[in-house]
């Protein structure tokens, strides 16, 4: 396994074991205040999770690369690891509309778990770069034509996604950093973050009036509806928190990665000169992304400008102390659990959708009586972990908590056995 940053391990590490913990309650409605997104304008330290990454994959892109050239090859991997990102983002919401040849139960499952191999063995392993690069063009052309195909159940499909955005913000900050400098990255996301603002609160919004930060009703949420109706977030069906119009910011956040990814690169600064840059910066982040929310308020659906700036100001701000922990005063010994985590953010990223839309395709017999079955995910969390807790917010986090014991098991094993899964 080569050297690696591993301050910056930890903080992606972090920020995998929150996601899981967030994403992933026994109870959406027993959840603890602070593991849920804010209901809409606002900051919870959930709203930070996401933010964090987007911003370490612009740091990765800079520490990852050692030749600023943006030749053939150079070109051809950056695309071929953006669409493999980006299908397995879109193959997650693919995997229970599989319907082949009449199976049902567990036939059908059987047989998606087939599709899921094959999927998983295409798009994670490493063989030859060029027909890596077939591979991952030929399945998004026939996801996304299935998408478009009015075939059900695939005309309703979620093509935004998670792992989606983080392919493009990926896409976009290769690409300005093999080709740009810091000075022309960092006017490009102030320019960015600035017409964004601009276009959420001046631009009309066609059908509904003046331009607003409402749910469902502004800018963002009609352009989502216009160009992927149907195909959007499941929850809301009109507009989507990873839509089209909301990337532009998003790609701010990778942006800023950037800027602190050539900070740590740097040869000339002393490691106690980066920390102190970083500690400056995150609190001029977040004490402008403050400000500028009495205007343009924070808010992680809409991914507004001002939220860029507050939630990669804390992300700085937390990666400034493991930094200067961890790399300037090599107090290491604590990091196992979170490097473990952090080697390997795909294979967590994808298989934690997948583990629980495998686990609910099993049936079990109803505890309560009838003839239908329950799916055994809220079977055991009903009828085996919530007897176990007075208070049910407990034992809601003490589902998400045994995925992350249950994903720290399987991250060792590959840890230890120095597999380390890039897409």
């Amino acid at each position: 396994m080569k050297q690696r940053l591993i301050s910056l391990d930890v903080l992606r590490g972090l920020t995998m074991i929150l996601m899981t913990i967030v994403n992933n309650p026994g109870d959406w409605g027993h959840v603890y205040p602070p593991l849920l997104h804010a209901e809409w304008h606002g900051c919870t330290p959930t709203d930070l999770v996401f933010p964090t990454f987007l911003l370490i994959v612009g740091i990765s892109v800079v520490l990852a690369t050692p030749l600023k050239t943006l030749n053939g090859p150079a070109l051809q991997r950056i695309v071929t690891r953006t669409l493999r990102i980006f299908c397995l983002g879109m193959f997650s919401g693919f995997f229970v509309r599989i319907h082949l040849f009449g199976l049902e139960g567990n036939a059908l499952l059987a047989a998606r778990l087939v599709v899921t191999a094959i999927v998983v063995v295409a798009l994670f392993s490493e063989y030859d770069r060029k027909w890596q690069f077939i591979t991952a063009t030929g399945i998004f052309v026939l996801m996304i034509g299935l998408a478009f195909s009015g075939i059900e159940p695939f005309d309703t499909v979620r093509i935004p996604g998670v792992l989606q955005r983080i392919a493009v913000v990926y896409l976009i900050a290769s690409l300005l950093y093999l080709k740009t400098g810091w000075r022309t990255q960092a006017i490009l996301g102030t320019v960015l973050l600035v017409a964004y603002w601009g276009i959420m609160t001046l631009i009309p919004v066609p059908g509904v009036g003046e331009a607003n930060l409402e749910r469902g009703t502004n800018l963002a949420a009609w352009l989502d509806n216009l160009l992927l109706p149907g195909h959007l977030w499941a929850t809301s069906k009109t507009w989507d928190p990873e839509g089209i119009l909301s990337t532009l910011p998003a790609i701010g956040t990778g942006i800023i990665g950037l800027l602190i990814g050539t900070l740590l690169k740097s040869d000339v600064l002393s490691k106690l000169e980066k920390v102190k840059y970083m500690l400056l910066g995150g609190l001029a982040g977040v004490v402008i992304g403050w400000l500028w929310s009495l205007s343009f308020p924070l808010n992680k659906a809409l991914w507004t400008s001002s939220f860029v700036l507050h939630a990669g100001g804390w992300a700085l701000f937390f990666l400034a102390i493991f930094y200067y922990i961890i790399d300037l005063k090599g107090y290491s010994k604590w990091t196992a659990f979170f490097v473990i985590f952090g080697v390997n953010p795909m294979v967590v990223f994808f298989f934690t959708g997948m583990i629980f839309r495998i686990l609910n395709a099993v049936k079990v017999e109803n505890p309560a009586g009838g003839s239908e079955k329950m799916n055994l995910v809220p079977y055991f969390y009903q009828y085996q972990l919530t007897p176990l807790f007075a208070d049910p917010r407990m034992a809601s986090l003490a589902q998400a908590l045994l995925l992350v014991l249950l994903w720290f098991v399987i991250l060792w094993i590959l840890y230890r056995k120095k597999l380390v899964f890039k897409v």
